[in-house]
């Protein structure tokens, strides 16, 4: 019976969804790191885990380490450490190293973690990236964009999808970075990027021992770096129903580079559920952009869920586990849509035009997180709430995505 350490910063409602489908699996000793006191464990999964161990940071390595050592002298040897956030995928491997559990090592979780890391790795080996350097100060960002040209984007060395990233596309613009206090020095160092002109799709992948099974992807309607550019812009991601060009174009591209960054740690380390972003050019040249060795996030999992007709964080649970996954086909069209404010102001003041597009979209109207008047306005591009779509038809999950967008206004103040 394979006994999994799952991290669970704190039992929010989207963590505990994952705790839950742990919990569930038959088979399956269950035991939980968070930040969170054992009291705020949910009534209803504390009866499945059979071990918690609190600590001050989850981003720690030495503190999961710390955590590892106590489960496995209260509960039993450990055989999975595993976590959702991107965030947590270094931590966890350095505890993996300090402990002996198996998993991913530091130097594999380098490689998805530090985009340059990343893109050198990829480059080395011939797979399609962006140009890209990292940069330690303003002279050699400025040779940088000698060589490759405006524009050009900037970002954390480790960042969290598009967050922290900023577009270049003028010395104007370089020197606004410089008086925001953005720009690149000792101890603070970004990684500068060619800027392609493309439209953005990701690739989720259930990989075995490293040996892709399964594969789902997604198109973003528009970009993420315009979404972060523009806070009031509302967006969408799409799932369609057709499994075809230009994802399957992608598909060998997409071995060949989880190939690359899992490296020798296949056994263990590439059964996993990957997210990656990729851009198609207006060339039609394919681009690796970002990778994740976790489950994606904007709403991708229940997408895929309701496209498949599968929970997939039960799946994903499931693979890790025990390393299987069932192949499944696709049923249906599904998207997100999220909302976002507009004008000035730390709240919610005003939601218009909710009513008339759930009317008008009808049953292809999965979940509704609507927003508020009086709500904080958040702190991230996810805004201030969401809706789930499913149709028969790409076009109709299309057309009810861009009612949403479109009648759906909120204001703050």
């Amino acid at each position: 019976m394979p006994h999994i350490a799952l991290v669970a910063p704190l039992f929010l409602e989207n963590t505990n969804r994952y705790v839950a489908a742990f919990a569930a699996l038959d088979g399956v000793t269950l035991s939980v790191v968070s930040q969170d006191p054992e009291r705020a464990i949910p009534p209803a999964l504390r009866p499945r885990i059979a071990g918690h161990f609190q600590v001050r940071d989850v981003g720690d390595g030495g503190e999961l380490a710390r955590a590892i050592r106590g489960l496995t002298h209260g509960v039993g040897r450990i055989d999975r450490l595993t976590g959702v956030l991107e965030q947590l995928q270094l931590p966890m491997a350095e505890a993996r190293e300090l402990t002996g559990v198996p998993g991913m090592r530091s130097a594999a979780a380098h490689r998805f973690r530090d985009k340059d890391v990343m893109k050198d790795a990829l480059r080395a080996h011939g797979l399609p990236v962006a140009a890209s350097q990292l940069v330690g100060s303003m002279r050699e960002l400025e040779a940088f964009i000698d060589t490759v040209g405006y524009p050009i984007i900037v970002k954390p060395q480790a960042g969290l999808g598009s967050r922290g990233t900023h577009r270049i596309e003028s010395a104007s613009d370089l020197g606004a970075l410089v008086r925001l206090g953005l720009d690149p020095r000792p101890g603070h160092s970004l990684q500068a990027e060619e800027f392609i002109r493309a439209r953005e799709f990701t690739c989720e992948t259930v990989s075995i021992h490293g040996r892709p099974v399964w594969r789902s992807g997604t198109r973003y309607f528009p970009t993420p770096l315009e979404v972060l550019e523009t806070p009031w812009m509302q967006y969408c991601v799409l799932l369609p129903r057709e499994v075809e060009a230009p994802w399957t174009d992608f598909a060998d591209v997409n071995g060949a580079a989880l190939d690359v960054l899992f490296g020798d740690e296949k056994e263990v380390a590439g059964t996993a559920l990957t997210h990656m972003e990729w851009f198609l050019a207006e060339s039609g040249k394919l681009y690796v952009s970002e990778v994740g060795a976790r489950p994606p996030g904007v709403h991708i999992m229940p997408l895929m869920g309701l496209a498949h007709d599968v929970d997939m964080v039960h799946a994903w649970a499931e693979l890790i586990a025990f390393d299987r996954f069932t192949p499944v086909k696709r049923k249906h069209a599904a998207g997100a849509a999220f909302f976002r404010g507009q004008g000035a102001g730390s709240r919610v003041v005003e939601v218009r035009g909710l009513e008339a597009a759930v009317e008008k979209i009808g049953p292809a109207l999965v979940e509704l997180r609507a927003p508020h008047v009086g709500q904080a306005r958040a702190s991230g591009y996810e805004g201030e709430g969401s809706a789930l779509v499913k149709a028969e038809t790409t076009d109709a999950v299309k057309a009810a995505l861009l009612t949403l967008v479109e009648t759906v206004q909120v204001r703050y103040g």
